[in-house]
């Protein structure tokens, strides 16, 4: 603890001293009819100069307690703590929003590590400049608009405690500011290296040194086949699902599959949606079919064959790319979410109306247009060119293929009747 060297007393109610762990002078001083005394540095080494200060900060803080807009400040850090855990305390009973786990995140990992113990009065316009610049750093890039409106408003929330305990008033709130740096082109998989990646999870599904990794590797085959031809978001949206949330529509060999999206980023705002699967969902539905006999409307989609759910998707996923060389990509590095830029960058080279994309995943055209363009052009490719290449003339079916896919169709329709029935009687596919 700091120990007092010097005092010099000005009045009966204001003193200056100085501590054996700074040469500033500080100012304590009690005001008319204010029980306690308060301190303030004066920021100066000079003695006289300490001595006017002194009496200029007696005289500011007499006036504010005169007008009732005296406060007693708080530490930045103990403001914080006290947002986090209404927060969390909502979250665990249920009366809390997704965005709070992100307010969270944003003070425990960048507001309190730069403004810890700076009081809360004196995080100023100039303050958040700094904080500003020391963000970008350690962020190692310009955050997003939608970033600073998450961290601004978990900022907020601090100001807001701070102002109902009387610890500041509002006019010391700083401006803050939600200009941040236009979103990025999304890094995606072609067809060859989607096939690459999955060859890649199934290798290592087949070298695995324990039952659990085998068994997460196995899942996370079937997570990507899903992600990837649905664009569901990893994450939330995926991790949700249920059995019940699918949804099937049959004619003969010919399956429609649907997944109802109830819990997400947009959910909230837009409400569920129902998802159109492509058709190459059906080999990972029959996997989780096969690995779950006992499986009931409102289990979980995606755990692993023990009936664990798990977290480790994310990593396999990344150890994948790694081995296989496909972590990097021109537009930056890949995760499971590029799994998602994939569905969509496959739809518009194929054609479909943004319009009808913006549907399916749940967003809007103008995050289409942004973080999209790129693929545009190519869309366009012959208008733009003004050169079309001649269609290859189909090859004529051998009656071995004819053969085989007959007895595909008949395989399929007698799968799908079993899987409508199952659905009827159990709730789930």
């Amino acid at each position: 603890m700091a120990k007092q060297t010097e005092r010099h007393d000005i009045n009966d109610e204001l003193y200056i001293f100085k501590q054996d762990n700074s040469e500033r002078w500080y100012a304590r001083f009690i005001l008319t009819n204010h029980k306690k005394w308060l301190c303030k540095s004066t920021k100066k080494k000079d003695k006289d100069e300490a001595i006017a200060m002194a009496h200029r900060i007696f005289l500011d803080h007499q006036i504010r307690h005169e007008n009732n807009t005296l406060v007693q400040s708080k530490r930045f850090k103990d403001v914080a703590d006290r947002v986090i855990e209404k927060l969390e305390e909502q979250l665990e009973h249920g009366g809390g929003k997704r965005t709070y786990k992100d307010y969270i995140r944003a003070l425990e990992n960048y507001h309190i590590p730069y403004f810890s113990r700076t009081f809360i009065t004196s995080i100023d316009q100039e303050e958040i400049s700094k904080f500003d610049e020391w963000r970008k750093g350690r962020m190692k890039k310009s955050p997003a608009s939608s970033t600073l409106l998450t961290h601004n408003a978990a900022l907020q929330l601090v100001f807001k405690e701070a102002i109902e305990q009387k610890w500041m008033i509002a006019a010391q709130v700083p401006v803050l500011s939600s200009k941040g740096g236009t979103g990025t082109r999304r890094a995606a998989f072609s067809e060859e290296e989607y096939d690459v990646i999955l060859n890649e999870i199934y290798e290592g599904e087949q070298n695995a040194h324990s039952e659990k990794t085998r068994q997460i590797r196995e899942l996370l085959y079937d997570y990507c086949e899903i992600a990837v031809n649905t664009g569901i978001r990893p994450g939330t949206e995926m991790e949700h699902l249920t059995w019940k949330d699918i949804e099937i529509k049959t004619q003969g060999s010919k399956a429609q599959f649907f997944i109802n999206v109830s819990k997400g980023k947009t959910t909230k705002y837009t409400g569920p949606r129902k998802v159109v699967c492509k058709r190459d969902v059906i080999g990972a539905l029959t996997n989780l079919r096969e690995r779950f006999p006992l499986r009931t409307p409102n289990q979980k989609l995606f755990l692993l064959a023990s009936g664990e759910p798990t977290r480790q998707l994310g990593k396999a996923f990344e150890k994948a790319l790694q081995s296989s060389g496909l972590k990097e990509s021109p537009r930056g590095p890949r995760t499971l979410y590029s799994l998602r830029h994939t569905y969509i960058t496959w739809q518009l080279l194929n054609g479909t109306s943004i319009d009808v994309i913006t549907r399916q995943c749940g967003t809007s055209t103008e995050m289409i247009e942004q973080h999209y363009s790129h693929v545009k052009p190519e869309m366009f490719a012959d208008a733009l060119s003004g050169v079309t290449f001649d269609k290859e003339e189909p090859k004529a079916l051998s009656k071995k293929t004819l053969h085989r896919r007959a007895k595909t169709a008949e395989r399929d329709e007698k799968r799908f009747k079993e899987w409508v029935e199952e659905y009827k009687r159990r709730g789930c596919i």
